[in-house]
């Protein structure tokens, strides 16, 4: 199979456009729709749909191009392995939005300065992009964050993919508030204190084989009269540092955290859901030094905010 021609499909699913694809690819454009069609000829399958829209994708396209930006991924990281002769040590790894975590991270990101040459991946964001990061986009560990009662569906999907599964840390959510909220002040503090106050959400609601709605309905329940939804996590911790009217439902954070924000975490009485934090990874993967070193990392960083 010719890699050009992966390449070439893949632009055109870019551009959505034969004429946009050509001119990007410097190529005329009756030579890349013939590249095209015999690329679909040699497959026997039929990539795009033509249209007065452009160029859509079937569903067999959506597979191959899967593979064809794989491909061409690993080709050029092999480029560029050989032709710089370097040799690097690779750690790539998404994760929830959790503090505890990110202080693993940032003391494992001290070990680098000991590694020659090394590239490095770390990326936040939901369970499912999690989930896709490790069977598409070539990360190699992942963890996942999902309520208890939701574990079901969540070990039938990771052993159908044929994922490895260790459980991190199980928790209840802590809520997270500026040490200027009034909410801070309170010996105790209940659901029903909240509802004056806005609450920060990221709102990644997913579970295998659950529709959203009726995710949405346990995990963002309507007894809220004011939300903001903020999908990074150190613009969530300003917005909580800045404003004392705002707190926000979390995995326990460490001390050093809490103090360089001015912000305090509180117990509330009416909360028992336990969540669970769970390491993923490719049954075929086999663990290098520098996975096991941010492990022992996120480890030693889940004991002091477990303490």
């Amino acid at each position: 199979m010719n890699l050009l021609y992966l390449k070439y499909a893949v632009e055109v699913a870019a551009c959505g456009s034969i004429n946009k694809a050509a001119e990007k690819l410097y190529l005329g454009q009756p030579n890349l729709s013939r590249a095209i069609k015999e690329l679909e000829a040699s497959l026997g399958v039929t990539i795009f749909e033509r249209s007065s829209k452009g160029m859509e994708v079937t569903a067999d396209g959506e597979v191959f191009l899967r593979y064809a930006k794989g491909i061409l991924k690993q080709v050029d990281e092999m480029d560029e392995v050989f032709r710089n002769n370097v040799h690097k040590k690779r750690f790539s790894i998404s994760v929830p939005r959790a503090s505890y975590i990110s202080d693993a991270f940032a003391n494992f990101s001290k070990v680098i300065s000991e590694v020659d040459d090394a590239e490095i991946l770390y990326e936040e964001t939901n369970a499912l992009r999690v989930i896709q990061n490790i069977l598409q986009e070539d990360y190699k560990l992942g963890i996942i964050r999902y309520a208890a009662n939701y574990a079901k569906y969540y070990k039938t999907m990771l052993d159908q993919k044929d994922f490895n599964y260790e459980l991190v840390m199980e928790f209840r959510h802590v809520l997270l508030m500026s040490e200027n909220s009034p909410l801070a002040k309170k010996e105790k503090i209940g659901r029903d204190a909240l509802q004056n106050y806005i609450e920060i959400a990221h709102s990644d609601l997913y579970v295998p084989s659950l529709p959203f709605a009726e995710v949405k309905k346990e995990e963002l329940p309507n007894d809220m009269r004011r939300r903001i939804f903020v999908f990074e996590r150190a613009s969530q911790l300003e917005l909580l540092s800045e404003n004392p009217d705002t707190f926000m439902w979390v995995s326990p954070v460490p001390e050093k955290i809490l103090e360089r924000y001015g912000l305090v975490q509180r117990v509330c009485e009416d909360n028992k859901k336990m969540y669970k934090d769970v390491m993923i990874y490719r049954k075929n993967y086999r663990l290098t030094e520098l996975d096991k070193l941010f492990i022992s990392d996120l480890c030693q960083s889940k004991r002091q905010v477990c303490k």
